[in-house]
């Protein structure tokens, strides 16, 4: 058979099975979602108290969803650590301390290695919490709080690997910890204390982080001839120049598009204060460097001045937020 034919029937069956897969882990979902009551606020509120760590841990698949709870929470102001229960018994039960509650998953409830863990729970009074689709189960029984979750369909065609099931623990995990953010009022500027590399972290940086400043800042007076304006702003190289009173206030902002609008014979025998944009664009130190990138795409600018209490502070340009990766 030709491969022209048999493409086109091997990509339907491809799409066919990831609609399916996802069809199923919605529906799954959809019913983890109709599910949430009581215990899931006692959950929050239970984690909420904890003056040590969450502690999370699970076997297998389940394992492998509490790693990433535990990454999770720590990120968004809720100290955790994913223990693993088969090393537990064997002396990293001292990683669990009185101080801390504990977040175990097990889909099934009866998973043999998580005994360890839930004895040292009750020995010492550690709250815990039981993530489990069994709520008779001996995990669901032995938990202060259980988070039962639905029975769902697997995506799996032989109903064995799982996949709705840990998209749902995954999800749930999700839940706790964004909703433990919200209880604690974590912020952005909180945020970015965790995540100082990368993307992410450039995207969190703030205006005063990568504004120029003292003796870079190209400022001058109203009275100033064009002539030495233009000096001015090759000198500083920022494609702009900020026009301040005697007060040191920023009365306007002359750019290169200003130049160009008033590119006539006199123009380097006029001031600065007739070829100024009385009424530029500014941001504060402050601000997010992603929400001032915003601003400059907005208004297809290139330049602004940071001020604080009317006064010329910084200045950025779109080259400074490329290099620290923000763009």
């Amino acid at each position: 058979m030709s491969r022209s034919t048999t493409r086109p029937t091997a990509e339907n069956s491809h799409l066919a099975s990831a609609h399916r897969t996802l069809s199923l882990e919605i529906e799954g979902l959809k019913a983890l979602m109709a599910s949430l009551d009581g215990p899931f606020v006692e959950a929050v509120e239970t984690l909420g108290r904890a003056e040590g760590r969450i502690v999370v841990t699970g076997m297998g698949k389940s394992g492998h969803v509490a790693r990433k709870i535990a990454a999770t929470l720590a990120s968004t102001g809720s100290p955790s650590q994913y223990v693993h229960p088969g090393e537990a018994s064997h002396g990293d039960l001292g990683m669990i301390t009185a101080a801390d509650v504990i977040l175990a998953l097990s889909w099934s409830g009866e998973t043999a290695e998580l005994s360890s863990i839930i004895s040292h729970a009750k020995r010492f009074a550690i709250p815990l919490i039981a993530m489990t689709a069994e709520g008779a189960s001996a995990l669901g029984r032995a938990g202060d709080v259980a988070l039962v979750l639905p029975r769902a369909e697997e995506a799996c065609p032989n109903k064995l690997a799982p996949t709705t099931s840990t998209t749902m623990q995954l999800a749930l995990g999700d839940a706790l910890a964004i909703a433990l953010l919200e209880k604690k009022g974590f912020s952005a500027k909180d945020f970015k204390v965790f995540h100082p590399g990368g993307k992410l972290g450039a995207m969190l940086s703030h205006v005063r982080e990568v504004m120029h400043v003292g003796d870079e800042l190209p400022l001058t007076g109203p009275d100033t001839p064009m002539s030495e304006v233009l000096l001015l702003m090759s000198q500083k190289s920022l494609g702009c120049a900020g026009i301040v009173d005697e007060n040191g206030k920023l009365d306007g902002m002359i750019t290169d598009g200003d130049i160009r609008r008033h590119s006539s014979g006199d123009l380097l025998t006029r001031k600065a204060s007739e070829v100024m944009n009385a009424a530029p664009k500014t941001v504060s130190p402050d601000m997010l460097a992603s929400e001032a990138v915003k601003l400059l795409n907005e208004k297809k600018i290139t330049s602004l001045f940071v001020v604080e209490d009317g006064k010329p502070v910084g200045v950025v340009h779109i080259h400074d937020f490329l290099k620290a990766g923000v763009v």
